[in-house]
C-alpha cells in the first residue's frame, strides 16, 4: 500500500519514487506526490526525510530532518 498523506484542503495524496539518470550520468532517486497510485508508489517516507504541506497550494513536499 502506498504511503498516503491528506492535506489542510482533504484531498489525498500518494508518495512515488523514480530513478533518473542526471545530465552528468548519475543516477539518483526522485520522488514525488501524485493524487492517484501510479507504478513506482513508496510504502513509507525515506529515512531522514519528512512530510511538509505548502501554504499557499497544500500540495505536500519532503524535506530533511
Amino acid at each position: 500500500m502506498a504511503f498516503e498523506f491528506k492535506n489542510s484542503k482533504g484531498t489525498v495524496y500518494y508518495l512515488h519514487g523514480k530513478n533518473v539518470t542526471l545530465k552528468g550520468g548519475r543516477k539518483q532517486m526522485i520522488y514525488y506526490f501524485a493524487r492517484e497510485i501510479k507504478p513506482g508508489a513508496i510504502d513509507a517516507v525515506p529515512e531522514g526525510l519528512k512530510v511538509m504541506e505548502t501554504t499557499k497550494t497544500g500540495m505536500p513536499i519532503l524535506k530533511k530532518k
